[in-house]
């Protein structure tokens, strides 16, 4: 037994003085005795305890320390972070000592990994806070995510000793957070070994075959690229450039996910072969000018693939990488991917921006900026108080799985946006104000809607006008997590506001009368409003919707209205009805709904919420004003029908149960999508004056305009939001006065 103890003190005393030696910048007196002191108190608070492969404990902090210190290249702070890493968490010590110990920043750190430890709990919104909590700490000090990432590639390269439920518990974790995050932090090297751990345990057959192919093609490979670089090799040298050259294939992960995505066998894919050319740059030339002299060089020798070319070197990636990628025709018929990379790019590619410590008077290193710019919009998000925990999971995610784009603005001015961006998130990335009052946008001088899609190169000058407002409809195409917080925002506080001042309205009106506010008093009033709750009613009060003259009135009356009482009345008879046919013993095998069905559904207007009371039918897209009839659905949705449409018939004969009779209240926020066919004598000017006419003098926005005119007849149709029925027919009225339309119809099937 002894000598197992002593065997076990030699391998972590070994394993300690290998992290020495591989911490560069923990090289003087002072960091050295600080890591020590470190390991000291960690060796001795683990002591005894073992992890699941049955070695000593301590050697996983210790193992995460040398990833900190050699793969990601921190400092001795980190390292000695690292190494107490599951002090507080797993045993008796606190924060407090840690501080007492060493100092606040490091005590800081450490209380930093130890909140985000269950990051990942069995309940979704405590998980959501939790990783609200440790991206809390990237903006503070983003050395606790860099030592978090260690510790989940440490774990994740020890991972067979753990169950396989564990093990994918832990790899869907991986590849749906740490990977990413890794990636976004420009940690290229701890990304890839991430995905391919994650693909190993996740999908065990496919790893090991892609493994097996990329080993039994290794000498074939190896063969080609010593082919193609000999050229190379030749051409640099003869220029007297400083270089090494190198080899390699993509990862695992990488081709499994190429298989995926574009559904082909591993042989087909032609990007498998890569070579990686990094230099010594010459001080006094630019590194870019000398990235695209070995370019100009490797292309004299082999012909480019045009839509292969790469160039970051301009403009660099948000999380900092810079290089320029080709892809050229090997001397066998085959592309492959050529890097060209400056030994200061290498280092930020590998190690990421911990390795811009080492540039900092470097020029370039100005791209640090955009790091800064990432860490400034995650603090937006986390300091924004409208924005519930999973809200934020969703948008955070948004950022970290997106690739970029690079456009412009009119003055040349670049923005880094995600892949697949619209005009309206750049008004957002600009400034939040831009975006709540953008109306349109000129991409390359043309005019294009918020909902464009932007590409790289685009050219963009947003539109914005002082009376537009954040559209609900515009969350369905932003992009960037900036845009949806902002909206949701816009959203929510225009919603208290409103609240705010129907309150004090309605407060005002009753202390006018020698009322008191009382729920006796708001039982009188909801329903003579057509609302169900006393915030809908602010709402409505204060956004002008509903006027507090009759009050006086109806807090006279001691009975409901004529129209409530009928449509229960007319309820109450069609139950009887179908009660009394029912046979006896008649099951139903559908789920009953839970929604009251004795009431008429108040078909309520609720803009400003995240969702809406009901959903209209598309079949027969109905509008306020129109008679209906609601549909519920298991999951106690409403779907309201037109009471002659067809759908709603079948519904009726089928569904009797799920029928409910609806009721509309007053619309003037939402809008409702409505078609017209218009039929006229062709004449000069007659578009604009129809148009003058549904968008100037009736305030109604159209969705969509065609028009055709032959032998002096013309037919049009118009898609247009309106509020409600009587806006429609009023509308229709103005139309049929212009000169030389015949007849206004309006259209009741149509798609959307």
């Amino acid at each position: 037994m002894n000598l197992q103890v002593e065997d076990e003190k030699k391998l972590i005393s070994e394993h300690f003085d290998d992290l020495l030696a591989s911490c560069p910048r923990c090289q003087n007196e002072e960091d050295l005795k600080l890591i020590k002191k470190a390991f000291n108190l960690a060796n001795e608070a683990h002591k005894g305890v073992r992890r699941k492969s049955g070695e000593p404990y301590i050697l996983h902090p210790i193992a995460v320390a040398k990833i900190v210190a050699s793969e990601i290249g921190l400092g001795a702070k980190a390292v000695v972070c690292a190494l107490l890493h599951d002090v507080v968490e797993d045993t008796e010590y606190t924060i407090e000592d840690i501080e007492r110990i060493f100092d606040k920043k490091i005590a800081q750190i450490i209380d930093g990994l130890t909140k985000i430890t269950d990051v990942f709990d069995a309940n979704s919104s405590l998980q959501a806070e939790n990783f609200r909590k440790m991206l809390l700490t990237l903006t503070d000090d983003f050395r606790v995510i860099l030592i978090k990432l260690a510790d989940r590639l440490h774990n994740m390269r020890t991972l067979a000793s753990m169950p396989p439920h564990k093990q994918m518990k832990v790899t869907s974790e991986t590849i749906y957070l740490y990977a990413p995050l890794a990636h976004r932090l420009g940690l290229y090297n701890i990304k890839t070994e991430l995905e391919d751990l994650s693909l190993k345990y996740s999908y065990p057959r496919a790893y090991e075959n892609i493994r097996s192919k990329i080993e039994g093609s290794e000498k074939r490979r190896m063969r080609i690229i010593n082919s193609f670089s000999l050229p190379i090799i030749q051409k640099l040298e003869e220029n007297n450039i400083d270089f090494d050259i190198s080899g390699r294939s993509k990862s695992i992960y990488s081709i499994w996910k190429k298989i995926q995505s574009k559904n082909i066998a591993f042989e087909d894919i032609y990007d498998l072969l890569a070579i990686r050319i990094i230099f010594n740059p010459y001080p006094h030339i630019p590194e870019k000018t000398q990235c695209w002299h070995i370019y100009s060089l490797i292309t004299d020798i082999y012909k480019p693939k045009p839509d292969r070319i790469r160039d970051w070197v301009s403009t660099p990636k948000a999380n900092g990488y810079e290089a320029l990628h080709c892809t050229v025709m090997g001397p066998d018929g085959q592309w492959i991917e050529v890097q060209i990379r400056s030994e200061r790019m290498d280092e930020i590619a590998e190690r990421g921006f911990a390795a811009h410590w080492k540039y900092k008077t470097y020029e370039s290193s100005s791209n640090e900026n955009l790091f800064e710019r990432w860490i400034s919009q995650v603090r937006e998000l986390l300091e924004n108080p409208e924005t519930n925990a999973l809200e934020f999971l969703d948008d955070f995610k948004l950022n970290l799985f997106a690739s970029e784009i690079m456009v412009f603005t009119p003055k040349g001015e670049t923005k880094t946006l995600p892949n697949g961006s619209t005009a309206l998130d750049l008004a957002y990335d600009i400034h939040t104000e831009i975006g709540n009052k953008a109306i349109g946008a000129k991409v390359n001088h043309k005019l294009v809607p918020l909902s464009h899609v932007l590409s790289s190169g685009d050219q963009v000058e947003i539109l914005t006008s002082s009376n537009q407002k954040p559209s609900r409809a515009s969350l369905k195409f932003v992009k960037t997590a900036k845009a949806q917080s902002a909206i949701k925002s816009a959203f929510k506080a225009e919603t208290k506001n409103r609240i705010e001042k129907g309150r004090k309205l309605i407060e005002s009106k009753l202390a006018d009368l020698g009322i008191k506010p009382s729920s006796r008093v708001f039982k009188k009033i909801l329903p003579a409003y057509d609302v169900v709750s006393k915030d809908e009613l602010y709402s409505k009060v204060g956004s002008g919707l509903i006027s507090l003259g009759n009050l006086k009135r109806i807090l006279k009356r001691n009975t409901k209205s004529k129209l409530v009482r009928y449509w229960e009345l007319q309820f109450s008879k069609s139950a009887s009805k179908k009660r009394a046919s029912k046979p006896d013993g008649d099951e139903t095998t559908q789920k009953t709904p839970k929604l009251d069905t004795n009431k008429p559904y108040l078909l309520r207007e609720i803009g400003d919420d995240d969702s809406t009371s009901y959903e209209v039918a598309e079949c027969c897209n109905p509008i306020p004003g129109d008679e209906v009839v609601g549909y519920v659905t298991d999951d106690e949705n409403v779907i309201v029908h037109k009471v002659n449409c067809a759908e709603a018939i079948r519904l009726m004969s089928r569904h009797g149960d799920r029928i409910v009779s609806a009721k509309w209240t007053t619309h003037k926020v939402l809008s409702f999508l409505a078609r017209i066919e218009i039929r006229g004598m062709d004449r000069t000017g007659l578009l604009s004056e129809l148009v003058r006419t549904i968008s100037d003098e009736l305030r109604v926005n159209i969705r969509k305009l065609d028009i055709e005119s032959h032998d002096g007849i013309f037919n049009s149709s118009i898609d247009l939001y309106v509020h409600s029925a009587s806006n429609l027919n009023t509308l229709i009225g103005n139309v049929m006065k212009i000169k030389g339309i015949d007849s206004v119809k309006r259209i009741e099937h149509f798609d959307n």
